[in-house]
């Protein structure tokens, strides 16, 4: 599946890199905070697994799996945003908390094969410019029995609350992450490919025909507003 441009979401990411936590926390009501951690638990991370978090951001993923294993996981950031990492390098330093945080591509990831015990993307696997490498690469990187944990975006909803997610992602959110950021333009963009980007079976679909999971499975969060999705590499 073709995704955007590299090098548009660099520049879209870079130019709000600094008040993205702030509008991230606005648009999500404080909600995404909780959806991480759920992503966490279902991962079932303990003590000296060897995580990599992709399009890791700003890094509150990353700070997550090492809060919730006690600070005894090997967490790594990676992400292709250097703004982004700086901020996230900032946090950590701030926080006390060791990870290291790393310049990196999803879809070539610079990583032995079956190095990690957990690979996590959270709202950054429909920004990739080749899903299909970007799961290969993934599924490759990952240990026999690894998990891969994503975080993302629901296409439309389901039931009731289909409308409004609807207005919630092409109004609502480009206005306040636009009034935040000054870059209602960026918004406008991660509002637009919310509602289009596949979501529940069909993105499992899409990421079985790309790399051999033995399971896939999906969580929806207000009435797929969001997903998070768990696959275990055989």
């Amino acid at each position: 599946m073709k995704g955007p441009e590299a090098e548009k979401i660099q520049n879209l990411f870079s130019e709000i890199a600094k008040s993205y936590d702030t509008a991230n926390d606005a648009i999500t009501f404080g909600m995404a905070r909780s959806w991480r951690r759920q992503l966490v638990r279902w991962s079932e991370a303990k003590a000296n697994d060897q995580i990599l978090d992709i399009a890791t951001g700003t890094g509150d993923l990353a700070f997550d799996f090492l809060n919730l294993t006690s600070n005894k996981a090997q967490v790594i950031g990676v992400d292709f945003c250097e703004p982004m990492l700086e901020v996230a390098r900032d946090k950590a330093k701030n926080k006390n908390l060791k990870i290291d945080f790393f310049w990196g591509d999803a879809c070539d990831l610079k990583y032995k094969n079956e190095s990690f015990d957990i690979v996590s993307i959270s709202y950054g696997i429909r920004n990739v410019e080749n899903l299909t490498q970007a799961i290969q690469e993934m599924h490759r990187i990952l240990k026999p029995g690894g998990r891969l944990m994503i975080l993302e975006t629901g296409s439309k909803g389901s039931g009731i609350l289909s409308p409004l997610i609807g207005i919630y992602s092409n109004y609502i959110m480009p206005f306040v992450g636009g009034l935040i950021s000054g870059k209602k333009s960026a918004y406008n963009y991660l509002g637009t490919s919310s509602s289009e980007f596949p979501s529940g079976q069909k993105l499992i679909d899409q990421m079985q025909k790309a790399a051999p999971f033995k399971t896939a499975n999906y969580k929806k969060i207000l009435g797929g507003a969001s997903f998070i999705y768990k696959l275990i590499k055989a």
